[in-house]
């Protein structure tokens, strides 16, 4: 009489389900990035006329005011200089020196391995790329490197997703609702600062944001995975990455 496989232990079960939770997430999370950004690089790389269009269009727009107002210019400046890379530092370097001292190491690990991480995919993506910046003839602003995509219009979508997703836990009611609609109208802001600067192309924006939004999605869909994997459950976008921390001073 032959005898009946064994079950397998609850602990190797466990492991296994685990196992292909985490890699479903992180198949859906390289699918989130690959994705989007492959499409918009697309239609840069074959000149899409209608975005051809977009681009030539508000940059002549856009500068032939500049020229003549320059207010205006300072504006911009100033809204593209509160999205530099040396702004974002400053601010993230705080916040993630606070999580460290709130005993949160893995939301400060969220923080620094996202911003990071997008930090050197706009880099490798501008290099495969190479697209020159917009040439003008009287420029209002100068900027070095590629174009594509937008350094600042990508580090404003992480940046302020980040904060979001961290913060959402000790956010309640109507600061909810003015946190995100504060950090909406920034990352617009800055993007269209970088176009009216005439040191960046609408499309250059757009695969920023694209990349952007696509990184962090994919970043939080990993930390969730390893919530799960802590015996937590998954949070809702919501919630921010850790809901049961409300601590925070």
């Amino acid at each position: 009489m032959t005898n009946a496989p064994e079950a397998a232990p609850p602990s190797t079960a466990k492991s296994t389900t685990q196992f292909g939770a985490r890699a479903v997430l992180a198949a859906i999370s390289l699918a989130l990035v690959a994705i989007p950004g492959a499409l918009t690089l697309l239609l840069v790389e074959d000149k899409w006329a209608p975005l051809l269009r977009a681009d030539n269009g508000a940059r002549d727009r856009l500068h032939d005011f500049a020229v003549t107002h320059t207010g205006f210019v300072g504006a911009m400046q100033l809204i593209s200089d509160s999205g530099s890379a040396v702004a974002w530092q400053i601010v993230l370097a705080i916040v993630v020196v606070w999580l460290l001292w709130c005993r949160l190491p893995r939301l400060a690990l969220f923080v620094v391995t996202t911003t990071a991480g997008s930090s050197l995919l706009n880099t490798v993506v501008k290099a495969a790329v190479h697209r020159l910046r917009p040439v003008l003839t009287d420029p209002v602003a100068q900027a070095s490197g590629s174009s594509f995509p937008s350094g600042h219009a990508q580090a404003a979508i992480v940046g302020y997703a980040v904060l979001l997703l961290v913060f959402l836990p000790i956010l309640h009611g109507v600061w909810r609702k003015v946190a995100a609609t504060f950090a909406v109208l920034m990352i617009l802001a800055i993007g269209f600062s970088r176009v009216a600067l005439g040191v960046h192309y609408v499309s250059d924006v757009l695969g920023g944001y694209v990349l952007g939004a696509a990184w962090v999605a994919a970043m939080a869909a990993l930390f969730n995975a390893m919530r799960v994997d802590r015996g937590h459950r998954a949070a809702a976008v919501g919630e921010g990455l850790e809901p049961e921390e409300t601590r925070l001073p």
